[in-house]
């Protein structure tokens, strides 16, 4: 059995903690309708003020009042890239293990993606690796409103309420600051624990994530 997921931009703790207990067996929702305000283009990371949102721009076409999120454009006039790696090196520099990373997300950073969708599975390919969990992914053929898959589709949703009890608190940063931070993107997770990422990713019950 496989999860049926959106492929999201840097996805968050819970999105991982999904693929990691299916053991990598994934199916990518590539047929539903882009929407804004959502985890398709948005990571959260920890920085010293707080929770900050980092989106990818797309591309909106005029002509097409819906885009599937498979043709979905970055938009590339603007440097977001480099504002959302400095953004990224300024709140996890001091972090315990952002170096023994740092080189190879650099470079993931400085590419350049055609779609949405290629950059979100670069960046869930770059967790994967560092996890050493192999995918084994397919792809939707139709959008569907009921799948045949275990569906953690509504992960995508910025709004969903979710259940953070199931969720072991770790050290963050600027938790001085401001508290545990739940489900911020897995970069949050990988900075502060390093190789007990996997571990901690085993102790979240995903059948709990709904409230």
């Amino acid at each position: 059995m496989s999860c049926l997921l959106h492929p999201t931009y840097f996805p968050n703790i819970f999105h991982f903690a999904v693929i990691q207990s299916y053991k990598g067996h994934v199916t990518w929702e590539v047929h539903d309708h882009f929407q804004k305000q959502t985890f398709r283009n948005r990571c959260e990371i920890c920085t010293d003020s707080g929770k900050l949102k980092l989106s990818a721009p797309t591309i909106h076409k005029k002509k097409q009042a819906h885009q599937k999120i498979s043709e979905v454009e970055l938009e590339y006039k603007t440097l977001w890239y480099r504002i959302h790696w400095k953004s990224i090196t300024t709140a996890y520099r001091s972090s315990p293990y952002f170096e023994f990373y740092e080189d190879e997300l650099n470079a993931l950073f400085e590419k350049k993606y055609a779609t949405l969708i290629e950059l979100n599975l670069n960046s869930i390919h770059f967790f994967a690796k560092q996890l050493n969990l192999q995918l084994s992914e397919s792809y939707t053929t139709s959008f569907k409103q009921e799948s045949d898959s275990d569906d953690y589709r509504f992960l995508v949703n910025t709004k969903y309420k979710l259940n953070y009890t199931t969720m072991p608190q770790y050290t963050q940063v600027f938790a001085d600051r401001h508290g545990f931070i739940e489900n911020a993107s897995m970069l949050d997770l990988l900075f502060n624990l390093g190789p007990n990422t996997s571990d901690y990713l085993s102790e979240i019950k995903i059948n709990e994530l709904k409230t």
